[in-house]
């Protein structure tokens, strides 16, 4: 019986990377992508095992697509699709996708017998301990013990997951924290902050930091869950905090552009932010930073990958590393479109 790797949100930045993953493993893959993406070029190597089908995860009837065989065959499914937002506000879209949408591939996974589901998550799901003390993995997810609406519907949709597989679906749980890396979409605040940065257009740096984590280790680790993880579990992908001026001064090093000079205090960040968010609203662009992004950098964030390192062999690379190919991609991406 021939297995088939379905992968959710395969256009993204995470998505894609796990696609290349497999795709280098040469396992044969199914891409569900929404109407409009395609999953990124530099996903080059065995792309004839790969498989583009169009849907979105919140009309079930586009999921019952990516099942059909004509030969026997086991699926694993890795749920990436999500939407992220860095605003406190409600939004119903992101309920829609990460609430919603989770159900409807839970229900999907019951209807087509699916071997393994692996849910990606997030670290924001998480309760925030107090600074200091060491985040790890629970058992429990409430909208009620995190802050902002991202992290809310994470939760319930984590804890979506992991009712299933308590009623017998074969499902577990990752957890990544702030991910970075090569090819980035543009559109999250802190690959525009990068982006912007590396053009010469961004030379603040406000002090805080956070967990980031390089996307191909994220990859690695996903599909080591699929392999080896066990059902009902939650496995934390994170790395270390890496403070904001640290990660500048990486990208600086290894791109020839000047360190940044101003350093914003962030009570400053903090009353300008409201203003910002209103104004990069009314542009249609993401913003560097909001309040929540703010509070996120400022608090807690060591997260313990110890779980995921002892039973998923887990790796990461060196900021360097990182900030290197950082580089070598967005220098590419600038160069076309000259």
């Amino acid at each position: 019986m021939k297995h088939i790797y379905v992968v959710t949100g395969a256009a993204g930045h995470l998505g894609s990377h796990v696609v290349k993953e497999l795709l280098d493993r040469s396992e044969e893959v199914r891409a569900f992508v929404l109407p409009w993406e395609k999953v990124p070029s530099y996903v080059d190597h065995n792309r004839h095992l790969l498989t583009r089908f169009a849907g979105d995860v919140r009309y079930p009837q586009t999921l019952d697509q990516l099942f059909e065989s004509d030969e026997p065959a086991e699926f694993t499914l890795i749920h990436c699709a999500g939407l992220i937002t860095i605003s406190l506000g409600k939004d119903p879209r992101v309920y829609a996708v990460n609430v919603e949408g989770t159900a409807n591939v839970i229900a999907a996974c019951r209807k087509h017998d699916v071997r393994r589901l692996v849910y990606v998550s997030s670290v924001h799901a998480i309760p925030l301990l107090p600074r200091g003390q060491v985040m790890r993995e629970v058992s429990f997810f409430s909208p009620d013990r995190v802050i902002g609406y991202y992290a809310k519907t994470k939760a319930l949709a984590t804890q979506q997951v992991l009712e299933a597989a308590r009623s017998g679906l074969d499902a577990l749980v990752v957890h990544p924290s702030g991910i970075i890396g090569p090819n980035a979409q543009q559109s999250g605040n802190i690959a525009q902050m990068i982006s912007a940065f590396l053009k010469g257009s961004f030379r603040a740096v406000i002090k805080g930091g956070y967990d980031f984590v390089d996307v191909r280790d994220v990859a690695s680790g996903i599909i080591a869950a699929a392999d080896k993880g066990k059902a009902g579990e939650c496995y934390i992908l994170s790395n270390r905090l890496i403070g904001m001026g640290e990660l500048l001064d990486e990208l600086a090093a290894c791109s020839g552009r000047p360190k940044p000079r101003i350093h914003l205090p962030l009570w400053v960040a903090k009353a300008v932010a409201p203003c910002a968010e209103l104004y990069y609203k009314l542009a249609r662009k993401a913003p560097f930073f909001t309040l929540y992004s703010l509070h996120t950098i400022s608090n807690n964030s060591l997260y313990s990958n110890a779980k995921a390192v002892a039973e998923l062999s887990f790796k990461t690379r060196s900021l360097n590393e990182t900030a290197r190919d950082i580089v070598k991609t967005t220098a590419g991406s600038l160069t076309r479109k000259r």
